[in-house]
């Protein structure tokens, strides 16, 4: 039987094994464009998705009614927010919270809202119970991204300086020092809940309650309505109202608001 002569592969392939090698790989993307396309449409998606530009900018106030919110927030312990829908709100409250944790005045950022669905039922939600509650604090997440970055965010959440949690589960804790806590669409909770929330406050730490009491979903009377009666001339409390000129999030939102008010 005649011997088989095996060629040695050479570890270290030539310029001119390169080349060729380069050849194949323009041939393959002839033969199959779509598949070239496709790989370069993940690559480019690959570098930009999940990215979003961080805002490094201090916080300005766009309204005169935002800046006297912001110095609210910045000089009392508990600061309730209400009004219409694009005033700012909880963006100025969360852009507060990610400065103070970036800066190391406050270790801990809590975020928590009733669970409370506008007008829908969404069924069973899949997962525990930060992914059930993800979808209700998305809005807070977008911010804290814009302000912290997406990396920091995730980091926070993971190791337990950035907690959002529905309501219910504030029960039994303490809001210590070093804490800043935002209670969002507070408009749904019951005055049960409000109580609840409230007695939770602890030494010096910093707590918002926002919520526009002309849109609640449940029935009855709603938490912060009855808790704004109840705090009126506490030291360390303000109210603060937003009107329909504060809104900035669009000329079209302020049109719409007059439309179903009127």
């Amino acid at each position: 039987m005649a011997k088989r002569n095996h060629a040695k592969r050479n570890p270290h392939p030539s310029e001119a094994d390169t080349r060729r090698g380069h050849k194949r790989t323009r041939a393959s993307r002839r033969d199959h464009p779509q598949s070239a396309e496709i790989l370069e449409l993940n690559a480019h998606y690959l570098e930009t998705a999940y990215s979003p530009k961080r805002v490094k900018t201090p916080l300005q106030a766009k309204t005169p009614a935002q800046k006297r919110y912001i110095n609210a927030i910045n000089n009392h312990c508990l600061t309730f927010g209400t009004g219409p829908a694009g005033t700012g709100k909880s963006y100025c409250a969360a852009a507060l919270a990610a400065t103070a944790l970036e800066s190391g005045t406050i270790e801990r950022i809590i975020l928590t809202r009733p669970a409370v669905e506008a007008g829908e039922q969404l069924g069973f939600l899949p997962g525990a119970v930060d992914d059930k509650f993800a979808v209700y604090i998305d809005a807070f997440r977008d911010i804290l991204n814009e302000r912290l970055g997406a990396g920091a965010v995730d980091y926070g959440l993971r190791h337990g300086r950035i907690v959002a949690a529905p309501l219910a589960y504030m029960r039994g804790k303490t809001f210590n020092q070093k804490t800043f806590v935002i209670l969002d669409e507070a408009q749904n909770t019951t005055p049960a809940q409000m109580k609840m929330f409230l007695t939770r406050i602890g030494e010096d730490c910093k707590v918002v309650i926002n919520g526009d009491i002309l849109q609640s979903d449940i029935r009855g009377e709603n938490g912060l309505a009855d808790a704004i009666k109840r705090v009126q001339g506490l030291n360390s409390v303000y109210v603060h109202r937003f009107e329909r000129d504060d809104i900035v999030r669009s000329g079209l939102v302020r049109e719409l608001i007059d439309r179903y008010e009127n």
